[in-house]
């Protein structure tokens, strides 16, 4: 539901201001509709069905992993497709990955996504209504929604306006009401935009897709390093802690034979240990690119040479790759 535009024409027909409230609750709550706002008047849900969409996307798949995660195929009115997916954790709680861009300009060798090649900017509505979708499935699943990430398809600080404003709608009470600690923006390492993202006043985390201790292998993997290398990124990331007193996250994807060595934990540690960084390893999906995921025995190793180091990691498992859900496998369909 696009409601800043929902809010000009309530306001353009001299409807109260409370209307636009009622209209994300019932969206909320299930209505897949205008007609389903049942506390619009008749007249109005009709004025409505004429002039707005109610949804900004649309569902035109929806498949489910042996896991629980839950994808999404959704189209905008002007044919972009995107992927959403929900991921299930215990408790009750659910993490969804939004798309940012319908595609991705950046290239990276390993994403599914950059292999589309540039796709246009989804708007702000377009991105809520993917966290909307995401929190009716986890009510119909007698869960809940806790958490948002923006590592689904496209690089979110080249659109950076959109996902704040978005963001925004998610953390406040009458949207979403997720904390914005609650809520990560993933870049490949758009400098620019980690400079904005300290200064604004939204306290949402950071997180960074390294996966490389340096230059050489970044800028194999990842076309944008010859633009912001390791060095340039790490320190926009180190004024990024100074300003606002939290942590960034460092995604790092194991690579059989390109990223995974214990030398390679050994570089990454010397980078990172100042203790602003935790470090998540992640498995890799696999995608129509070359490569291949670290064997357990490499991960170990790896995992290893990294706290002999001292530094600190997790590993983030993988989750919905046989419906290709996974990081890096979101893609038009």
């Amino acid at each position: 539901m696009d409601r800043a535009a929902l809010a000009s024409l309530l306001a353009e027909w001299g409807q109260p201001p409370y209307r636009a409230r009622q209209a994300a609750e019932a969206q909320r709550a299930g209505a897949d509709g205008w007609a389903d706002v049942s506390a619009f008047p008749a007249a109005l849900r009709a004025r409505l069905e004429e002039h707005l969409p109610f949804w900004t996307l649309e569902p035109r798949q929806r498949v489910v992993s042996r896991d629980g995660t839950v994808k999404w195929g959704l189209r905008a009115g002007d044919g972009a497709f995107v992927e959403a997916v929900l991921i299930a954790h215990e408790e009750g709680r659910r993490t969804v990955c939004v798309s940012s861009q319908a595609g991705c300009a950046l290239a990276c060798r390993f994403c599914a996504t950059g292999a589309m090649g540039p796709g246009r900017d989804l708007t702000p509505a377009e991105i809520l209504d993917q966290a909307v979708l995401a929190a009716r499935e986890a009510a119909a699943q007698d869960a809940r929604l806790t958490n948002v990430v923006f590592m689904g398809m496209g690089e979110p600080m080249q659109n950076l306006d959109a996902v704040l404003e978005a963001c925004g709608g998610i953390a406040a009470p009458e949207g979403l009401g997720i904390s914005p600690r609650r809520i990560a923006i993933s870049t490949v390492g758009w400098v620019p935009g980690i400079a904005r993202l300290a200064d604004h006043p939204l306290a949402v985390r950071l997180a960074i897709s390294l996966h490389a201790a340096d230059d050489d292998t970044r800028s194999a993997l990842m076309p944008i390093n010859a633009r912001y290398p390791i060095a340039n990124l790490l320190s926009a990331c180190r004024r990024y802690c100074d300003t606002t007193g939290r942590r960034v996250f460092i995604e790092y994807l194991l690579l059989d034979g390109v990223n995974d060595a214990p030398a390679d934990a050994r570089r990454l540690a010397r980078l990172l240990r100042d203790g602003r960084f935790h470090v998540n390893v992640i498995e890799y999906n696999p995608t129509a690119g070359p490569y291949r995921a670290s064997p357990p025995e490499r991960r170990r190793a790896f995992l290893g040479a990294l706290a002999d180091a001292g530094l600190e990691a997790s590993v983030r498992r993988s989750r919905g790759a046989d419906v290709a859900a996974a990081c890096g496998q979101l893609a038009r369909a």
